[in-house]
């Protein structure tokens, strides 16, 4: 199983970006994304997360409103947009998946995924 994270880059504040997540090696087409973000000092945090078979997503209290993660499936691909960024966004970004559906309760838990990728840097300047 490959993860293959995108779309990280250098934007001011109030700005938008939309990361993407390829994902490769599952045999079944069911299974749960999740964006994770670390910062310098600061725990590693579940930011947003999708289940493949269906229902929306999932969001932080940190982050929702504001971002919106999406699936394609045909792609299988999963994408977070981020819009009204803040300096406090800034950080590295990184998808990871797991072979089952999670419940809302554990899917922004890092101690849940099996597959991570590589991350993508995300720079807000104030």
């Amino acid at each position: 199983v490959q993860l293959q994270a995108s779309g990280g880059g250098l934007v001011q504040t109030g700005g938008s970006l939309r990361l993407s997540c390829a994902v490769s090696g599952f045999t079944s087409n069911y299974y749960t994304v999740a964006w994770f973000r670390s910062a310098p000092g600061k725990e590693r945090e579940g930011v947003s997360c999708i289940r493949t078979g269906g229902g929306g997503g999932y969001y932080s209290a940190s982050v929702k409103g504001r971002f919106t993660i999406s699936r394609d499936n045909a792609k299988n691909m999963v994408y977070l947009q981020m819009n009204s960024l803040k300096p406090e966004d800034t950080a590295v970004y990184y998808c990871a998946a797991v072979p089952r559906g999670l419940i809302v309760g554990v899917c922004l838990g890092s101690k849940s995924y099996d597959y991570w990728g590589q991350g993508t840097q995300v720079t807000v300047s104030s």
